[in-house]
């Protein structure tokens, strides 16, 4: 298993869980930060579960098979492993409580680097050179490019930061960038199965050397849910005093568990409140579509009666075009008729001409007067009937319009009730989702009481643990 992990990809330094985003605003943000710790805190507890069980098998063994007096580097390496698993333990429950980036000033994450830091110091042999004795965790980390290819871009990032001056400031650099790729314990396997390697600079009795180095490394996969923004550039590393502050662990762990569980209470009822005010305005929308839907409705109708009231007028007037287009015949049919007898009296008034001069004078004066009176009446008639077949073109374009603006009103009258349904089934949907929260919030409570359990049987092997030590220190 280790040797096919030092085969994976190199990750990036602000990767997260798969799936999960905190870049959401408002209550949004709220809910995506409340699942994100939710799936973080199932990985974290199955992996300090499985840890949990094998080391205690394994440190049951070691009991049977362990002597009256105690070998003191191997008090040691179970005082280092101890201080490994509460450190690892409470950085991620603190940081699981947090709900965000840990920075370099987070404490319990400060005391988790010193705690590593003694871990891969213990056994560390002493390297002899001109000037003085150095005795660095440098050498064994910058060990892993060459057993870990990915590690080479961490190694020369390290490398290449200023400000750091001893190998120790370059280890603890290495560490911080390490854990914001989340591959430390991808590392440090790959590191522990060397040991051929790591006699170079480890004795044979320290803790990399021995299990406790494998257990350490199988504690820090859980450390993989934790998301950190670590400033290493402008931090000095080289002169930090690596002191572990034991009173981070000397805490009750009942008030931690309530303090969670008032935690994820307060994000379910925020969750909640959430639902209810987006089932307000939602509401609050069905009664405006409503009224809008109302107002189209009388609009519709108002637009119905006009168009009932064009129809009408324009049925008058073709009953009116009809009558004035009869009358213009009758007058045409006339107007013949009265030509034809104008053309008799004419051709009469010729032949009395011959007899008469000055009276066909008189008479062709007359027949031209009433010839002309006739063709302007003719000429009058033709112009009303275009006027009134222009208005008639008209009354029938203002009929289209209408037609085509009813339709529009229609169709907006139908996408406005789809978008009424539609916001029907958006409220049913959001209701049935209070009710699946609910249901998620009753089954919450039940893991949180078997989750009280466990610390409670956790804070029982802790102590007991704690007495066998203290009965080693005193028999020592």
């Amino acid at each position: 298993m280790a040797e096919g992990s030092c085969s994976d990809g190199f990750q990036g330094a602000r990767t997260g869980p798969a799936g999960v985003s905190l870049l959401d605003s408002g209550n949004s943000r709220g809910r995506a930060m409340t699942f994100q710790v939710r799936g973080w805190r199932r990985e974290a507890t199955q992996v300090l579960a499985w840890v949990s069980d094998a080391e205690g098998g394994r440190e049951a063994a070691k009991q049977r098979r362990t002597p009256a007096t105690k070998d003191p580097t191997a008090v040691e390496r179970a005082n280092l492993l101890n201080m490994a698993k509460l450190s690892i333990k409470g950085l991620i429950e603190s940081a699981l409580s947090f709900g965000r980036t840990l920075d370099s000033d987070y404490p319990p994450l400060q005391q988790f680097f010193v705690v590593m830091e003694h871990c891969l110091k213990h056994g560390l042999k002493v390297r002899k050179s001109f000037l003085s004795y150095n005795k660095t965790i440098w050498g064994p980390l910058e060990l892993v490019e060459k057993l870990y290819p990915e590690a080479e871009e961490i190694g020369a990032s390290v490398r290449d930061l200023p400000g750091l001056k001893t190998p120790l400031g370059r280890a603890r650099a290495w560490l911080r960038l390490a854990l914001m790729q989340k591959k430390m314990a991808d590392y440090l396997r790959c590191l522990i199965i060397q040991r051929d390697l790591l006699s170079e600079f480890y004795e044979y009795h320290a803790l990399m050397m021995e299990e406790e180095g494998a257990v350490i490394v199988g504690l820090l996969v859980g450390l993989n849910v934790i998301d950190a923004n670590l400033c290493v550039k402008g931090e000095d590393l080289d002169s930090q005093v690596g002191v572990i502050d034991f009173s981070m662990y000397l805490k009750n762990e009942e008030d931690i568990g309530n303090k969670e569980r008032n935690v994820q209470i307060a994000a379910i009822l925020d969750q909640k409140n959430y639902v209810e005010e987006l089932n307000r305005q939602l509401n609050s929308t069905v009664s405006s579509l409503h009224s809008r839907v109302d107002s189209l409705e009388k609009s519709n109708t108002k637009l119905i009666e006009e168009l009932a009231i064009a129809k009408n007028n324009i049925i008058k007037l073709q009953e009116e075009n009809h009558q004035l287009r009869s009358e213009n015949k009758l007058i045409l049919m006339k107007t013949q008729q009265h030509l034809e007898v104008t053309k008799v009296d004419v051709e009469t008034e010729l032949q009395t001409y011959k007899h008469s001069r000055q009276g066909l004078d008189e008479m062709y004066n007359e027949a031209r007067r009433q010839l002309r009176d006739e063709s302007q009446l003719r000429q009058d008639v033709e112009n009303e009937l275009a006027v009134q077949v222009s208005m008639k073109h008209e009354i029938e374009l203002a009929m289209k319009l209408l037609e085509k603006d009813i339709h529009e009103k229609q169709d907006t009258l139908i996408g406005l009730r789809q978008q009424l349904e539609e916001v029907k089934a958006i409220n049913i949907e959001m209701y049935q989702k209070l009710q699946g929260s609910e249901d998620g919030l009753k089954e919450k409570n039940e893991i949180i009481a078997r989750l009280e359990e466990k610390t409670s049987k956790i804070t029982a092997a802790m102590r007991q643990l704690e007495q066998s030590s203290s009965l080693s220190f005193t028999q020592s």
